[in-house]
Parts: structure tokens; C-alpha cells; sequence
């Protein structure tokens, strides 16, 4: 062969091992993926969070491990965000060792409890809002008085003249007390079902 003729095609050894077709065989016995384990462990840092959110009489009650009492309590104390983002971790990473079945249904019953309350408030300032109403206004009280049979009318009728002469004032004179002064005492009956 001279040393400018081409050289011939080398043939293709095969190569050990299994064929082609069953290298994408995922076996079921080796447990959960590096992607499964990283969601489960962002759901419990993001859990851990929402603990943060929880005032100390509710973690109390969950009776949760002293190490992530400690962490939580820590965590509120970082402002900076490196410093709590690395604290947060450690939480999740604590969050692993314990049932975090618990501690979700609180934070679910508290949020629960957060959104009634907030309801609760929209409906009062609702019903304040219709009872000043000047065309529904004796409709509304009415059907209040009704609806409420342990109510102080007196003192619900005082409240009422007192808001809308608020309300009748200029809006510079306007002192807003009436609106406050109605508004916790409508507050401060029991609800419609519950009386």
C-alpha cells in the first residue's frame, strides 16, 4: 500500500452490554426519581413556610418537634434574604424528619378560619352600608331586628341617627365615629344562625 491510497473502512465491533432497546427500561423497584424527591422536598420548604405564617398558640396546639419550633422561631427573627432563604432550607430539610400531614391540615384550618373571618367583615360593612341606605334603609333594620331577636334596638337606633348624621356633615367635619361605633356593634352580635 502506498502511503497516499486511502486507507480501508474499519469494520464496527459490536459492543458488549444490553441491546439498544433496553437501556430506556425504567425498573420500578428503585424507588422515586430525583425529580419526585425534589418536588416533595419544595412542597415541605414551602409548607415550612406557611408554618411561619401560624401564631405561636396554633403551633402550640400542632405540638410540633422542639428542633423545628426552634428553626421557625429563628426564621422570623432573619431579615436578611440570604441569611432566611438559607434558614427556610433548613426547615425543609427538618420538615423530612416529621409527619407533615398535621401540620398541613392546621395550616389549611387556619387559612380556613382567616378567610371566614374576612367574609365575616365584608358582609358587616355590607350590612352598615345598607342600613344607612336612605331608600332601604328601615327595610334593612327591619328585617335586622328580625333576623336578630336578642338585638338593643335602642341602642342599634341611636347608632344609626348618629352614622348618618356623620354622613350628612361636610365631608371636612366628618369624624367617622358614628361609622366605627356602628360597625362594632354589629360586629360584636352573634351571627344571623347562630343567635
Amino acid at each position: 500500500m502506498s502511503p497516499l491510497s486511502p486507507r480501508p473502512p474499519r469494520a464496527k465491533r459490536a459492543r458488549p452490554g444490553p441491546p439498544s432497546h433496553e437501556l430506556h427500561v425504567v425498573d420500578d423497584d428503585e424507588g422515586p426519581s430525583r425529580t419526585q424527591l425534589k418536588r416533595e422536598a419544595d412542597a415541605l420548604q414551602k409548607l415550612g413556610e406557611e408554618l411561619l405564617e401560624l401564631p405561636d398558640s396554633r403551633l402550640d396546639a400542632i405540638g410540633i418537634d422542639e428542633n423545628l419550633r426552634r428553626a421557625l422561631r429563628e426564621c422570623r427573627k432573619i431579615t436578611a434574604h440570604g441569611g432566611r432563604k438559607r434558614q427556610l432550607q433548613y426547615i425543609g430539610k427538618l420538615m423530612r424528619q416529621v409527619d407533615a400531614a398535621p401540620l398541613a391540615e392546621a395550616v389549611a384550618a387556619f387559612k380556613l378560619g382567616h378567610a371566614h373571618d374576612q367574609l365575616r367583615l365584608h358582609r358587616l360593612e355590607a350590612l352598615r352600608e345598607e342600613l344607612l341606605a336612605e331608600h332601604a334603609g328601615d327595610a334593612a333594620l327591619q328585617r335586622y331586628i328580625e333576623e336578630h331577636p336578642g338585638v338593643d334596638v335602642q341602642q342599634l337606633r341611636s347608632l344609626l341617627r348618629a352614622a348618618r348624621k356623620d354622613a350628612a356633615a361636610n365631608p371636612e367635619a366628618r369624624s367617622g365615629r358614628g361609622f366605627r361605633e356602628l360597625f362594632q356593634f354589629l360586629k360584636a352580635q352573634p351571627e344571623a344562625g347562630d343567635a
